[in-house]
């Protein structure tokens, strides 16, 4: 059964429920764990007795989420000089602890 959306929209008009369009281009959701990434997204903003809500579809990926920002990666490369790659497995080990992080990387370096 096909659900015709003006229909939808002229039903939830009569039920006070006011539906907007809006134009994303990408939608992201962080969990502690992990991040859902979800592309080219159709995201609808309803607004019933003042209490908004968004329903959004589109392609859907999840991705692990690091313990820590690119810019902590940088800022442990210029501590230390050692690789990104190096750097992020390290950080991976640590659990995003960069002083942790620095002092591994450093003593790796001296040997």
């Amino acid at each position: 059964m096909k659900i015709n959306p003006k229909q939808i929209e002229k039903i939830a008009k009569q039920m006070g429920i006011s539906t907007k369009q809006i134009d994303a281009e990408e939608v992201v959701i962080r969990t502690a764990e992990k991040e859902i990434v979800i592309r080219n997204p159709t995201v609808s903003k309803m607004n019933m007795m003042g209490q908004e809500t968004f329903q959004i579809s589109g392609e859907v990926i999840e991705m692990e989420r690091e313990p820590f920002s690119s810019e902590d990666v940088k800022t442990v490369i210029d501590q230390t000089g050692a690789t990104e790659e190096d750097v992020r497995r390290v950080m991976q080990e640590t659990l995003g602890d960069m002083a942790r992080t620095i002092l591994i990387l450093k003593k790796k370096k001296e040997q």
